[in-house]
């Protein structure tokens, strides 16, 4: 069951007719599956993209190799750039892209450890986003994740 958080997202995006789509990798998809299982997601859940290799970041969505090599597939600008280029992908009024270290084996640092997750969002024309180190298991983390971008597009939906 999606927590309070995803639940209101999603009746506030339904009430103003407005659309989501995701680009996912360290969440694997948990995002757009949390979104669609509150009832009439098919009004607002466009759908999803899951590129959890950095291959799948460059051959499908097109980030060029040199900006995951000079930033890493988990970091601030590779993120962005999913988002921007999920935009051309998927039509829709919000585009929501992750990435982060739910586990070793990234490119995490003691400036950047496991629990580091990056989310990017624009809503219509409007870019968003936020980083934040979260603390548990993998899939502690996700949720937490998840909670924050919920929180993140309300609040942005709350000021327009």
């Amino acid at each position: 069951m999606p927590s309070q958080h995803v639940i209101n997202c999603s009746h506030v995006m339904a009430e103003r007719n407005l659309t989501i789509a995701f680009v996912e990798s360290a969440t694997g998809g948990r995002m757009a599956s949390e979104f669609s299982l509150v009832p009439n997601a098919g009004k607002t859940l466009i759908g999803g993209l899951v590129c959890y290799d950095a291959c799948m970041k460059e051959d499908i969505l097109g980030v060029p190799a040199d900006v995951i090599e000079k930033y890493t597939p988990e970091s601030e600008q590779v993120t962005k750039e999913l988002a921007a280029r999920l935009r051309k992908f998927m039509k829709a009024d919000i585009h929501v892209a992750v990435t982060g270290l739910t586990t070793e084996g990234g490119s995490e640092t003691p400036e950047k450890p496991v629990g580091t997750m990056f989310v990017h969002a624009y809503l219509k024309e409007k870019s968003i986003a936020f980083h934040d180190t979260f603390e548990g298991s993998p899939e502690e983390i996700i949720l937490q994740t998840i909670d924050r971008t919920a929180k993140l597009v309300m609040g942005e939906l709350a000021t327009t």
